[in-house]
């Protein structure tokens, strides 16, 4: 079989239109994911929500503006 030589031009403009056309595909084919994968992202938000913080309070927020200040900063 003979070799077809493109230019880059039309080399990414292919490649966009098949990019393209595969994401019109996979958007219509696409499903829920398994049952396993949503009890676990499940399972990921409720622990999320049980663990602390590690934002810091406005407390430990004016400590460090204090520290910094106190230490030339």
């Amino acid at each position: 079989m003979d070799a077809v030589r493109i230019g880059s031009k039309h080399c990414r403009a292919i490649c966009a239109e098949v990019g393209e056309r595969l994401r019109q595909h996979i958007d219509r084919t696409t499903t829920l994911p398994p049952q396993k994968i949503i009890e676990l992202l499940r399972e990921l938000e409720l622990r999320e929500l049980e663990a602390p913080s590690i934002v810091p309070s406005l407390e430990d927020n004016g400590r460090c503006n204090a520290f910094a200040s106190s230490h030339g900063e």
